[in-house]
């Protein structure tokens, strides 16, 4: 066993900075002599930027939200569609208050109906007494998103069950194209783009096979820098449950080539990636705040409470995945009052909980340092510098080690969160926390698996003068960017 090392690192955290992707700096693979070679596949620039997010919101909103219904049959008259309250900057608002980075908008679900005038159907807000059918819902979310400094990204179902082309082969994949061109050319900066795999067959038997392979170059074409969500990616994976919670052991590596959206049967492999996957391929957990996806009023006391929020935040957030939390807007165009509350309040806890970061202020070293003595270019100081591009390593043939931190007085620590440099790629296999007290005897905290773009663990420490992070076993030499403890 390599002798223990205490670490902590200044992480910024990002519950009260709001970034576009395009402004997030990503980390680079380090070029400078002696490096880690970086192990198995590697994240692409827009997947760190997606990483980097960290939460959005989700937002479910169409006619079905006047019928109450969470499939639309696609037979709804357009002019069912009428908030007339709607106001995209109190959504972007409420989402800021939660510290949430971003919003997808269900641009068009299942039924067919589109929140934009699209040129190509009349099944749309055109077709409303909304903005006397002038009005356009992604124009003014991704104005307001722009307003906010969040990200503004669409969710597009392939499913449509309005239009009369579905069912009919390439006639029909055309048509979505045409559609997702329009959606992804008009709005800015689009950061993630939501498909699911839901195919129906009508009453006269049509099933349409998607054409994912031409959807998925107007998404290259169009939003080069937009990250693609589906079952099986290809930039981000489904997380196989719709409870808010992503796997303790969690791999962002994946076969891409056994999964496509739309796959059954492989829940388990989503939920926990694959160890020796030979692609990037990370998790997203959806959720929704209330029941159902799509607002109703029989579910006004059926809101997640922050407490609730919270949990959820520290099983997906927490175990390396997204979180993409749903808020569904109301009939009147409005996030409703009992989702205010409760994001509002959920943000207020975040903000305490990560308000003192007591790592800066602690001594730091390691049981073993990359080219030691000759160089300090991978020192443990590395974690608390708040660079993502520097970290921690130890030399090749050293694949588990301890980093230390021991502070001047004591401490309470209450959280702590870990990342590796995923720039290198996802290493570590298990590892444990250990907390020293004033009676200077180290304990054995919490422990976990994997740790990846991120691990928070809650702590329960009194009185504590060290901390530990061990890593007990990596693949190859453990790179550490940040350990931060709360």
């Amino acid at each position: 066993m390599i002798p223990s090392l205490i670490l902590v690192t200044v992480m910024i955290h990002t519950m009260n900075t709001q970034s576009t992707p395009s402004s997030i700096p990503i980390p680079a693979v380090a070029t400078i002599a002696g490096a880690p070679v970086a192990f198995g596949p590697l994240p692409s620039a827009r997947q760190m930027r997606w990483h980097a997010m960290e939460s959005c919101m989700f937002i479910h909103f169409g006619v079905n939200t006047f019928t109450g219904a969470e499939w639309g049959g696609g037979k709804e008259n357009p002019t069912l569609f009428n908030p007339t309250k709607l106001d995209c900057l109190q959504w972007a608002r409420a989402a800021k208050d939660a510290g949430l980075r971003g919003i997808i908008i269900t641009a068009k679900h299942h039924d067919g109906f589109c929140l934009w005038p699209s040129a190509v159907t009349e099944h749309s807000v055109k077709s409303s007494p909304w903005r006397d059918g002038k009005g356009d819902v992604l124009r003014e979310l991704s104005a307001a998103c722009r307003a906010e400094g969040l990200a503004f990204g669409v969710y597009l179902s392939p499913w449509d069950r309005n239009n009369p082309k579905y069912g009919s082969g390439e006639a029909y994949n055309e048509y979505f194209a045409s559609q997702l061109k329009d959606v992804l050319s008009n709005y800015g900066e689009v950061s993630e783009v939501w498909f699911d795999g839901a195919c129906g067959e009508g009453p006269d038997g049509r099933k349409q096979v998607y054409d994912f392979p031409k959807f998925i170059d107007v998404v290259r074409t169009c939003q080069p820098g937009a990250c693609i969500f589906s079952d099986g990616g290809p930039d981000v994976r489904w997380v196989g449950n719709e409870s808010g919670f992503g796997s303790e052991t969690n791999w962002s590596r994946m076969n891409a080539k056994e999964f496509f959206p739309g796959v059954t049967g492989r829940n388990d492999d989503l939920e926990h990636g694959q160890r020796d996957g030979t692609d990037w391929l990370p998790a997203e957990v959806d959720v929704s705040i209330r029941p159902g996806w799509f607002w109703r009023a029989a579910e006004d006391d059926r809101v997640k409470s922050p407490q609730t929020l919270e949990k959820i935040w520290f099983e997906s957030v927490g175990r390396g995945c997204n979180l993409l939390l749903n808020i569904p807007v109301d009939s009147r165009g409005l996030v409703a009052p009992q989702e205010l509350a409760s994001l509002k309040e959920w943000g207020n806890l975040q903000r305490a909980m990560f308000a003192v970061d007591f790592a800066p202020k602690a001594e730091v070293s390691a049981t073993s340092t990359r080219l030691a003595p000759s160089t300090s270019v991978f020192a443990a100081a590395n974690v608390t510098d708040g660079n993502p591009a520097t970290y921690w390593a130890t030399d090749d043939l050293i694949t588990s080690g301890t980093l230390e931190f021991l502070f001047p007085s004591a401490i309470s620590p209450r959280v702590i969160r870990i990342e590796e440099a995923i720039q290198l790629g996802q290493r570590v296999d298990a590892f444990h926390v250990e907390l020293r007290g004033s009676d200077g005897v180290w304990r054995k905290t919490v422990q976990g698996t994997t740790i990846g773009v991120r691990r928070i663990l809650r702590l329960e420490g009194e009185g504590v003068n060290g901390v530990r992070v061990v890593i007990d076993q990596s693949r190859a030499c453990p790179c550490i960017s940040r350990v931060s403890i709360y």
